[in-house]
């Protein structure tokens, strides 16, 4: 049977049966609804949930693959990777303030962002990625501010060369639509030269839809009408899609990206 039960604690009791039959050797211990102890670290099930929602024919598939490439031993590796290895591989990423609701804010090497986000830090490995720690930014011997630095440089040079799409809309609207697919897209609003890139084609200062990790979409500042529509959207797409960031837009100027509040005006 490839499907999986839909209800978060059925669901967190088959990725435990899973997990136990992949790694015996790991001590699994299931404590919520959408969580799961493993060797004393707390494993957040809620994306999982959301990846395999997606689709429902392929859950076990999903759920085998994404287990096999957490626990690999090429991931435990990763704690001791020095320095001069992990600073090619780090990258950013754009999280909401409520992962700290089950995770210990002191433990994970983050910055604060804009609209109740934080920009934090993963080593981005062939098959997936892992999360930048204090520990190991104590270890290295660098600042946090260094490890931004770095982190933004990278997610320059991931993709030098970036190809929007772009759409204009029957109300009079105006967007543009980056969709790689590569764990990244929303990350792209933390690059330097983004305003320079867009504002000549969306009129100005912008706003930017960051509802999920992998979606990311520009939009002039109006008509209203186009907006509202625009605003609905980004709503269903972040209480839908895996990874959610916010429903609420970043407004990017010439000085920065600055958060909103309510409705964009």
């Amino acid at each position: 049977m490839s499907r999986l039960p839909p209800e978060p604690e059925a669901f967190a009791e088959q990725v435990l049966v899973l997990l136990k039959r992949m790694k015996p050797e790991l001590d699994v211990r299931l404590t919520g609804p959408r969580e799961l102890i493993v060797n004393g670290r707390r494993l957040d099930l809620e994306n999982l949930h959301r990846l395999v929602a997606s689709d429902e024919d392929r859950g076990v598939e999903i759920v085998e693959q994404y287990l096999d490439h957490l626990f690999d031993e090429e991931t435990f590796a990763v704690a001791s990777m020095p320095w001069e290895v992990a600073k090619t591989k780090i990258m950013p990423r754009i999280q909401p303030e409520g992962i700290f609701e089950h995770l210990s804010r002191e433990l994970v090497a983050h910055v604060p962002y804009v609209n109740d986000t934080v920009v934090v830090f993963v080593i981005d490995l062939p098959h997936m990625t892992v999360s930048v720690t204090t520990e190991q930014v104590i270890r290295w011997g660098v600042s946090v501010e260094r490890l931004e630095m770095v982190a933004r440089k990278n997610l320059e040079r991931y993709t030098p060369e970036l190809e929007f799409r772009s759409l204009e809309t029957d109300e009079g609207g105006r967007a543009m639509i980056l969709s790689l697919q590569d764990g990244y897209d929303a990350s792209r609003l933390l690059l330097g030269s983004l305003y320079k890139n867009l504002a000549p084609r969306l009129g100005g200062d912008f706003y930017v839809a960051t509802p999920s990790r992998d979606m990311f979409l520009a939009i002039s500042r109006g008509p209203d009408r186009f907006l509202n529509r625009v605003q609905g959207r980004v709503a269903e797409d972040f209480a839908r899609l895996p990874y959610p960031i916010t429903d609420k837009l970043f407004y990017v100027t010439r000085d920065g990206v600055a958060g909103t509040f309510g409705q964009a005006a």
